[in-house]
């Protein structure tokens, strides 16, 4: 894989030199070992995007729905001429598990781009109101968009593919310890033969390219993904330019288990719903809300469940999960097991350290956390690894007021053989998806939470409308 490229910045159709001279090393997280270096921009970088996304603008807006859907369709040939590449980076960059790199990372791109061509296809630019006055749908402008570490093609292809779907022009900022994966989707759409500056790639970090993006006049819209708190930073950075910020931030999702449901089999999927991506999924169900009649048998279950989840070698095929993104986060995730247990939670199975045997890499142990209130730390705070607390609850009300107790509300899951329940709780439930016995997210669907866990919806007709303006056309009716 060339790796050039992670040394300059696609601005305008081009591979050009940054402004800035300052550079990071990328770090495979299995290994702890150099796989590359990256080059850190600067506002000036920025504003050279952005010149170049804004003079992109002024004829790109104007191609008609059929030209960008025929760069849709050449978009999805060369994405899947690159899927290989695309699952490799990502299994290096994010020690994601080559096959799960393959079926989930690398999947979004093709998936999540089928789905907002059939959003394009349906979507009407211009309709009569009954009022008798004249409707249209536009770009918005030029799209700041910034993206995580976690889920890095799928967070690119839910902002990217939108911008240029609708007629908009964008300057990405991938999170620069993910850099080689965005790299290379910039080679993707180059290849695909997008305009010059409709696409432009800046490499950088939050604090110098995200801040500069967020604050700058010639960007209409934000859309970010990441933690609450760097959330909050963009809408602050782009209240004085009144910019639309669109935002996918944290979460602390939970999983209500009814005694009524297949428990040996929705308890066992939970685990491993929780530990894939090795918790580092912003919607996990990291809290397991078990009534009690059935609570015994279910902490049994998780065990058994947590004891066979396979901690291995990213680049080997298999369904076990990887290491931690980076020291960053081992740290964080062994600081809040550490928090679970001066908190006087009962560590299951699991607890601090690397698994037995492992040196290199940021490893560690799937753990699971009982005799937790939700008041505690550990309830209410975002892990973002795999770490699992579990909360008895005697009744349904009781079960509906945990769960909507956190400041977030991204996900929830529910576990019951009851339809009539599970229509019932999920009426009451305070999250942006209910994920019901099993029901996985699927490409073309809204994605997005209440409360702090953001705001606008990603993917599908909705995630195109977030980079739509609405014209109204009075006296030609």
């Amino acid at each position: 894989m060339n790796m050039e490229n992670l040394g300059k910045f696609y601005i305008n159709g081009a591979w050009i030199a940054p402004k800035s001279s300052l550079a990071m090393p990328v770090l495979n997280p299995a290994t702890e070992l150099q796989i590359g270096s990256v080059a850190l921009g600067s506002a000036a970088d920025v504003d050279t995007a952005v010149a170049a996304a804004n003079l992109a603008f002024v004829s790109y807006s104007q191609t008609s729905k059929a030209d960008r859907l025929v760069l849709l369709h050449r978009l999805m040939a060369v994405t899947q001429s690159r899927f290989e590449d695309l699952a490799q980076a990502m299994s290096m960059e994010m020690g994601a598990p080559i096959s799960m790199a393959r079926e989930a990372h690398a999947d979004a791109a093709v998936g999540h781009l089928q789905g907002f061509i059939d959003a394009l296809e349906k979507m009407q630019e211009r309709k009569k109101l009954a009022s008798g006055d004249i409707q249209l749908r536009e770009a918005i402008g030029v799209c700041g968009l910034i993206t995580p570490w976690n889920w890095p093609m799928n967070q690119i292809a839910l902002k990217v593919i939108p911008a240029l779907a609708t007629g908009c022009t964008c300057v990405l900022k991938p999170s620069e310890h993910t850099p080689i994966s965005a790299m290379i989707y910039a080679e993707i759409i180059h290849e695909a033969g997008f305009p010059a500056g409709v696409f432009n790639l800046v490499q950088g970090d939050g604090p110098t390219v995200g801040a500069a993006m967020s604050r700058h006049p010639n960007i209409q819209m934000m859309s970010f993904t990441g933690s609450t708190r760097a959330g909050t930073a963009v809408t602050h950075d782009a209240a004085d330019t009144v910019k639309r910020v669109t935002l996918e931030l944290g979460g602390k999702s939970p999983n209500l288990v009814f005694a009524d449901c297949d428990l040996e089999a929705r308890v066992t999927a939970s685990v491993d719903e929780c530990m894939y991506n090795t918790g580092q999924s912003c919607d996990a169900p990291t809290r397991l809300l078990v009534e009690r009649d059935c609570y015994d048998e279910a902490v049994s279950i998780v065990k058994r469940a947590v004891e066979a989840t396979e901690v291995g070698d990213p680049t080997q095929e298999g369904g076990h999960i990887g290491p931690l993104f980076d020291r960053i986060q081992f740290d964080r995730v062994q600081a809040m097991i550490a928090v679970g247990i001066d908190e006087g939670a009962t560590v299951l199975t699991g607890g601090l350290g690397k698994p037995n045997g492992v040196t290199d890499g940021w490893f560690v142990k799937p753990t699971v956390f009982i005799d937790v209130s939700n008041a505690m730390r550990i309830a209410q705070e975002e892990i973002f690894g795999p770490v699992l607390v579990i909360i008895p609850f005697d009744t349904e009300d009781d079960a509906i007021e945990i769960a909507n107790d956190t400041p977030y509300g991204l996900a929830a899951y529910l576990q019951t053989g009851d339809q009539a329940r599970a229509e019932r709780v999920a009426a009451r439930l305070r999250a942006g998806a209910v994920h019901i016995n099993g029901g996985g997210f699927n490409y073309g669907s809204p994605f997005g939470g209440y409360k702090q866990s953001g705001n606008g919806r990603e993917g599908g007709v909705m995630g195109l409308d977030d980079y739509l303006e609405t014209k109204t056309l009075h006296g030609l009716g």
